[in-house]
């Protein structure tokens, strides 16, 4: 079986995915960290793989950008392939004065301006969470390996080039960080019945301006990756 976004048949994609919003990083965690990795989708240049880490199967994916892109991408893994958990790696800016570049965000909770949850026709503004186990276990192995993280609510915006500079007000409310795809990712998999959780690399500072390379961006924030496999 396959679909208009992944040419995976069914049994090609393991019950636990890390994906990535750009593929060239899914590519980069494939070759890293997986033993036999085969591609599964090439699709639309998201590129997919299957292989093992320390004896177990997993998959890693890309997800592209924004919510409208990770929503179709985790909706069909959860609903045609049979996947029970989808681990986010991903890039972030903080909006926080005690988190710095490089540290590592695990996204308990995702707010957001997005109109995608409108679908589900909630009678009210509904909070998007991760699943507890996962974040648990990542805050754990995140002690183990004396990686600097955070744990607490993101932004999962519709908005990059945010000219109003509405950062500020969510800030306030003692929101972390910025990302694009959590709030998505998180209603699809309590929907489904899965588990979810985004473990964010802190790579600018909407504050301060600072900010990395793309080619850093794509290699470099590992300490996420080592969290995230070892979920599997």
């Amino acid at each position: 079986m396959s679909t208009p976004h992944n040419q995976a048949n069914k049994g090609d994609i393991a019950e636990t995915v890390i994906m990535s919003g750009d593929p060239l990083r899914a590519k980069f965690m494939a070759e890293k960290y997986l033993s036999n990795p085969q591609q599964f989708n090439t699709l639309r240049n998201m590129f997919g793989y299957t292989g093992t880490y320390q004896g177990k199967k997993v998959s890693v994916m890309g997800h592209g950008m924004g919510m409208p892109s990770i929503g179709i991408y985790s909706y069909e893994l959860y609903h045609f392939y049979d996947v029970k958990q989808i681990i986010r790696v991903g890039t972030a800016g903080c909006i926080q004065d005690d988190i710095k570049i490089g540290d590592v965000v695990l996204a308990e909770g995702a707010c957001t301006d997005s109109n995608y949850l409108n679908q589900f026709q909630l009678p009210g503004t509904y909070a998007p969470i991760a699943s507890f186990d996962l974040l648990q276990k990542a805050a754990l192995k995140s002690e183990e390996l004396g990686i600097r993280y955070h744990v607490g609510n993101v932004l999962s915006s519709d908005v990059f080039y945010d000219e109003a500079e509405n950062w500020k007000k969510w800030r306030k409310l003692g929101v972390l960080a910025i990302e694009m795809e959590s709030a998505a990712l998180y209603a699809n998999a309590v929907r489904a019945g899965k588990k979810a959780l985004s473990l964010l690399t802190i790579s600018d500072n909407i504050v301060t301006k600072e900010e990395t390379s793309g080619e850093v961006r794509q290699t470099a924030f590992t300490h996420m990756m080592d969290v995230a496999f070892s979920l599997v």
